[in-house]
């Protein structure tokens, strides 16, 4: 496999990933500097979410319209003019608007990113391509704190953003100079009903979970904007039914591989979003430990998820996707409980290896679950299917965070007083079960089902779907 694709591709993900989280660390000293509160400062954290809600939908016809390529490479200029925007933010406006414009850059980052990957990979060769390409996503969010931390302890929290430049500038022209070359497609104009229609319905829910966990706002603002998110995805459920070419093809849903992928993975990555937000809070909070000494325990789950790129093609091969997912699933879930056991008094060696276990398996969970998602899915479709699975993944990630955010509330308003231990031990356990609900989704695969993806069983062609085709053609 030619690994330089999904290095180049891994290399813009880990910026976008880690950016995402560096700055939660610094918020207090942003807000001092630019004369606000660090809670009214999280509406930066939304400003971003919602941007990754409303664009990532298009992505996949901006990769056809203008070229896989050429839209990667303008993501990540966008992305670096965001950066820079919010380096020199001097209010509260201005840097949620910075923060607004990054997500534009990353919402075509990731998903883009993934299709030209898709692409340029043969399908039996998608896990271990996949498995490079999973590294940021697991390994940006853990290390995303203790960076922040140093950065700002020891600089200023400006460059937390600056950074971003030389990397993207490095990220354009390694793209340019190596990723294979894309020509723009015959496309059929743009659904703008359904954009808008996706974009309130994703945005909506994203905000309103995201001011719900993260109280900037009043909590009924959540609620109402999670309605008017919900409202808005029965109409786009009913749009897509009527219109010839909708933006989002849900009709690939009609396929068992691609659906046990998209909610079965949409299921686990809800704990997966839950354990960034706990895990510090836990430590800090529970254990008394100071930012920094939690992010470097918390960073050995990353050394877990670099470490299994090395063996998961091989794992999948030999045992295939469903009994895989089916077991990763749950044992991934019970590394996500395990956390709900530490004390104070559990030795760190335990804690480190338990976390160590647990990115390896996570890891592992998360390369088949992506890979899957493209195994019956024909080269025509690639572009349909990417955006579904951005906006899935994000949906469950916000989902996560106002879980865990939500059962902390609860749990310290059924007892009072402040967050106890407990209350995290409570909250660990919960998404955990959630997460273990994954494995009821892949339960329902075939025992052949991805086997052209992984070689298990010695398949090479591929099963794939037939290109979606408008209703009613």
């Amino acid at each position: 496999m030619n690994r330089t694709i999904p290095l180049i591709l891994a290399v813009a993900l880990f910026m976008e990933n880690m950016d995402s989280t560096v700055i939660a660390t610094s918020l207090p000293a942003i807000a001092v500097d630019i004369q606000t509160s660090p809670i009214a400062l999280k509406l930066a954290l939304t400003a971003y979410l919602v941007s990754l809600a409303i664009f990532i939908p298009i992505s996949g016809w901006m990769a056809d319209r203008f070229g896989a390529k050429n839209v990667f490479r303008a993501a990540i200029a966008v992305f670096v003019v965001g950066s820079i925007a919010c380096a020199m933010s001097d209010s509260l406006l201005a840097f949620v608007v910075s923060r607004f414009l990054q997500g534009i850059g990353g919402a075509m980052m990731t998903p883009v990113g993934r299709l030209v990957l898709v692409r340029a990979t043969p399908k039996s060769e998608l896990v271990g391509a996949m498995s490079w390409l999973t590294i940021p996503a697991l390994v940006g969010p853990l290390v995303g704190p203790p960076i922040g931390g140093f950065i700002t302890t020891y600089f200023t929290w400006h460059w937390i953003f600056l950074i971003n430049v030389p990397i993207g500038v490095i990220g354009i022209w390694l793209a340019t100079r190596f990723l294979p070359a894309t020509e723009s497609m015959e496309t059929p104009p743009l659904d703008f009903t359904g954009f808008v229609l996706s974009g309130l319905a994703a945005s909506g829910v994203v905000f309103g979970l995201s001011v719900v966990s993260l109280p900037a706002l009043p909590p009924m603002v959540g609620f109402a904007t999670v309605a008017v998110g919900l409202v808005s995805g029965a109409l786009y459920l009913w749009h897509a039914r009527h219109a010839q070419n909708p933006l989002l093809a849900l009709n690939l849903f009609r396929n068992q591989v691609f659906r046990s992928s998209v909610l079965g993975g949409g299921l686990f990555r809800i704990g997966i979003g839950a354990v960034p937000f706990l895990l510090p809070l836990m430590f800090q909070i529970g254990f008394g430990l100071t930012p920094f000494q939690s992010g470097m325990i918390t960073f050995v789950s990353a050394i877990g998820a670099i470490g299994m790129k090395f063996v998961t093609s091989l794992i999948f091969r030999v045992v295939g996707f469903r009994r895989v997912l089916i077991v990763g699933s749950i044992v991934a879930a019970a590394s996500i409980a395990v956390n709900g056991l530490f004390t104070p008094d559990t030795p760190y060696a335990l804690i480190l290896a338990m976390l160590l276990a647990g990115g390896f398996i996570r890891s592992m969970f998360f390369t088949g679950v992506n890979a899957l998602a493209y195994a019956e899915v024909s080269a025509e479709d690639t572009s349909k299917a990417t955006p579904i699975t951005a906006v899935f993944q994000q949906l469950a990630i916000a989902v996560g965070v106002a879980l865990a955010g939500g059962i902390l509330e609860i749990s310290q308003k059924v007892h009072g007083g402040p967050l106890t231990l407990g209350d995290f031990h409570n909250a660990f356990f919960i998404v955990a079960a959630v997460s273990a609900a994954a494995a009821l989704s892949f339960m329902r695969l075939a025992p052949d089902a991805g086997n052209a993806v992984s070689g298990h069983g010695g398949l090479t062609q591929p099963k794939t779907l037939e290109p979606v085709s408008p209703p009613g053609s």
